[in-house]
């Protein structure tokens, strides 16, 4: 038996990380200066939602935070301990960002049902003002954050993104409800408004979960048919049969794969071409660029712990003792 490796090449550059770095750095501070006027008009004007939209952006800030280490992190190269490297932890950045909207909107949930109980007078016009500045400043920063292809498929910084497109969507609502509360004079607007956002905010909080878990856990990764792989990879000219296939996400732009292939009986120089075959299709189709393949001569029968050659299989069968009764 025969195994080979191949490593991934490096899209990333750099150069790239650093620029983001700076986004996020800027917008981080942009952010937590904003939640402060917005937290301060809140509790003037009396108005849930807009106290609902600082706690958001407060967790928008901290997003940013966590965006900017996953991505410090992640671009670490692996050493003794951390053979793969840190790719996964801008993942557990993203997953720990997203339990945190979810207790955000639970906590809005709760005020918001207080409020609707005991109805309070808020002041529509600051309302308006704060969420007009809350608008331009979250769209700006979205759009920052999603400027630059390669981060579109990085799970921490969409996480990011996710935050501050949500609180636009929040900013729009707030907005349009103090617009409402002008000329009706209908208090529960404010409440009902803080309850969107808090679903608002599950929603978004939760493509993220599934989707770090699935990383965390080692899942196929998103957009994979393991049997899809599995028959690409019998069609490569000089390969019997494919089995023991797995594959993950080492980090969310990175897959891995590894499995035992069945080819002719050869030498080494030989099958260095099926190698590069089965690579090529892989990388190609799948994005898969780290790959460990095991060659086999003789179809192996898959145990929990191990593989046996069927060869070995007979002859472990053979050596066993009889019992008589």
């Amino acid at each position: 038996m025969a195994t080979k490796h191949q490593h991934p090449h490096v899209h990333q550059t750099a150069g790239d990380d650093g620029r983001m770095k700076r986004i996020l750095f800027v917008s981080l501070i942009l952010t937590l200066g904003f939640v402060i006027f917005e937290a301060y008009t809140g509790f003037s004007a009396r108005s849930l939602a807009l106290l609902s939209d600082a706690g958001h952006n407060f967790t928008d800030a901290f997003a940013l935070l966590l965006a900017a280490f996953g991505i410090y992190w992640q671009a670490r190269p692996g050493d003794h301990t951390r053979t793969y490297g840190y790719q996964r932890a801008g993942v557990l950045a993203a997953f720990v960002n997203a339990l945190l909207l979810v207790v955000l909107a639970v906590a809005l949930f709760y005020e918001s049902y207080q409020r609707l109980l005991h109805p309070q007078p808020v002041a529509a016009g600051t309302m308006m003002i704060v969420a007009a500045v809350a608008l331009a400043l979250n769209l700006g920063i979205a759009w920052a954050l999603g400027g630059h292809g390669h981060h579109h498929h990085d799970l921490n910084v969409r996480a990011a993104w996710l935050h501050m497109a949500g609180d636009a969507a929040s900013s729009v609502a707030i907005i349009g409800g103090a617009l409402l509360i002008r000329y009706t004079g209908w208090q529960t607007i404010d409440p009902v408004l803080s309850i969107l956002i808090g679903i608002a905010i599950v929603w978004s909080g939760w493509g993220i979960i599934r989707d770090s878990l699935n990383i965390l856990l080692e899942g196929l990764p998103k957009g994979l048919n393991l049997k899809h792989v599995s028959g690409e990879l019998s069609q490569v000219e000089g390969v019997i049969d494919v089995h023991d296939l797995h594959i993950w996400s080492l980090g969310s732009e990175s897959r891995a794969l590894s499995c035992h292939v069945l080819i002719d009986d050869m030498p080494p120089s030989e099958s260095d071409s099926i190698l590069r075959r089965i690579n090529d299709v892989l990388c190609d189709r799948f994005r898969i660029r780290h790959t460990t393949i095991q060659f086999e001569h003789v179809k192996c029968i898959l145990a929990e712990t191990h593989c046996t050659t069927a060869n070995q299989a007979a002859l472990q069968g053979s050596a066993r003792p009889e019992h008589r009764h």
